[in-house]
């Protein structure tokens, strides 16, 4: 996803002047090289001083350009919280937050760098859009409307981090704000967002003939689509990459609550706590009981 996000990016930098990355200590060997490379004047590298990265963006919107902040996901929102909420979110500024490595990608480097809480950290700030996109297809999509389309407030945008597979091939149409069917079945349907789509659509395999539905945008929600997914199906499953609260599956069961559903509804998150495992990814989500 980070690469597929560059090269869009940088595509897109070609031609449009107002395009411009701040970093916070990751770029010299990432994936954003090229930009750097070929628009030094437009590509500034913070070292680590997350805050004055978001405060660099803020000044930069507000001289009419359109800046991206960029670094692994819990230092683009935890550590500069204060300026996220104040610099950007309070002034309703389109800058787009990139939070590489979403949930539990970065397993190797323990709970610092695990993005467990992010979704409900930005979709409690107001202003704020949350987007989750579950494959490097869906993020050229959502990284031109950040850029070029977005005529509202701030952005988190959540990625993985390499090798994640293309799932949307046969998927219906995207559109933001709007839940996307990846695959269509009877009975049972399972709602995930991010990486986690494509564990939602093995399970969906082990499972038979049910359906497997991106939620993509996560603030602003589609409680519409959500409301008569909860009345056609007899069970529902939430698949996420998050602490078992303030995410999606909290707002499904809150959906479910307003409109009366008969449904029975199950939700697979992480573990509400700090596991001490270092490992794979795949490990560290066995510890969390997956």
């Amino acid at each position: 996803m980070r690469n597929r996000f560059a090269d869009v990016f940088y595509e897109l930098g070609k031609d449009d002047p107002r395009l411009a990355i701040v970093v916070a200590d990751i770029s010299p060997a990432g994936s954003i090289a090229k930009f750097r490379e070929h628009f030094p004047d437009r590509f500034v590298n913070t070292g680590v001083a997350e805050q004055i990265m978001i405060g660099l963006c803020a000044g930069m919107c507000q001289k009419g350009m359109r800046p991206f902040a960029y670094t692994i996901a819990t230092f683009t929102l935890y550590r500069p919280f204060e300026f996220v909420r104040d610099d950007l979110a309070y002034q309703n500024l389109p800058v787009t937050i990139v939070g590489i490595g979403g949930g539990v990608t970065y397993s190797t480097l323990g709970a610092t760098h695990h993005a467990m809480e992010d979704i409900a950290v930005a979709s409690a700030i107001p202003n704020m859009t949350v987007i989750a996109p579950c494959d490097p297809d869906e993020v050229s999509i959502v990284t031109r409307w950040c850029a070029l389309e977005n005529q509202g407030g701030p952005v988190y945008l959540r990625l993985g981090k390499a090798g994640e597979p293309i799932i949307t091939q046969d998927a219906e149409p995207f559109k933001l704000g709007k839940i996307r069917y990846i695959k269509r079945g009877k009975g049972t349907c399972i709602l995930s967002y991010g990486v986690t789509v494509h564990k939602a659509l093995a399970k969906a395999g082990e499972l038979g003939d049910v359906s497997v539905v991106n939620c993509h945008t996560i603030k602003p929600l589609d409680r519409e689509g959500i409301s008569q997914l909860l009345n056609n199906y007899d069970k529902v499953i939430v698949m996420e990459e998050h602490v078992p609260h303030g995410g999606l599956g909290s707002r499904v069961k809150e959906i479910a609550w307003d409109i009366g559903a008969k449904c029975k509804i199950e939700h697979q998150s992480l573990r509400d706590e700090f596991i001490h495992v270092y490992g794979t990814h795949e490990q560290v989500l066995e510890a969390h009981g997956w």
